[in-house]
């Protein structure tokens, strides 16, 4: 029986790979890469030769199978996406269920996530939080968007740029334009930045300056 190793890899600066996750990668027989392009520049930044197959959300679906059965057959695999941790906003859930309902070892290595930095440096209090990555673009985002607005816990959301008005927008809207907020990008890389204030100011500072880079949202619960 093989095993899956999920790997996280750096969200920005190399440097933040663990020694752990660089022998993984090297030991195993195949990495399997969101994007092997991504992934191949951080491999051979590493100097690590292991072979990379694609498995990304586009077929992820038909690929589970085959790869439970290979797994089955003694092969090691080591899955990561383009950066952080996979299955959080990423590929990794189908597989690694898939993996425990056939007894197939699963091992998760700790390592780089967007959302953890931005939470504490956020200022705003994470003994209890909650995670709720990119909402939906569409369908179901206004009721979502209502569920949250009794929420108490810390909220945390992930968002592109283009979109980053209309959600600090919205947010506005449904949960208050006082409610704290802080917004962070880029993390780890050189143009890192983190915007504390209310979610009013938010959207006034984004409005004149066009966002750049990836976004995490964290955003205080509502006060009971």
């Amino acid at each position: 029986m093989g095993k899956l190793f999920l790997v996280p890899t750096p969200i920005g600066n190399l440097e933040d790979i663990t020694l752990r996750a660089l022998k993984v990668l090297k030991d195993v027989d195949v990495v399997l890469a969101e994007d092997t392009r991504t992934s191949g520049k951080l491999l051979k930044h590493f100097d690590i030769e292991t072979p990379l197959q694609s498995h990304h959300m586009h077929n992820e679906h038909r690929q589970v199978e085959i790869l439970v059965q290979r797994l089955k057959g003694g092969t090691t695999m080591a899955l990561i996406s383009d950066a952080g941790t996979p299955a959080i906003s990423d590929p990794g859930f189908l597989l690694t269920r898939a993996c425990v309902e056939n007894g197939i070892e699963v091992e998760c290595l700790p390592g780089a996530t967007a959302f953890v930095p931005a939470l504490v440096n956020s200022g705003i209090p994470n003994d209890r939080f909650v995670f709720e990555g990119f909402l939906p673009v569409k369908k179901g985002r206004q009721s979502r968007l209502q569920l949250l607005s009794e929420e108490t816990r810390t909220m945390i959301f992930y968002e592109s740029p283009h979109k980053l008005v209309k959600t600090l927008t919205q947010f506005a809207e449904y949960f208050g334009e006082d409610r704290p907020v802080s917004v962070s990008r880029e993390l780890t890389k050189m143009y890192e930045e983190t915007i504390r204030g209310t979610l009013s100011k938010m959207v006034e500072h984004f409005s004149k300056k066009a966002p750049k880079g990836e976004f995490v949202i964290v955003v205080s619960g509502k006060r009971l």
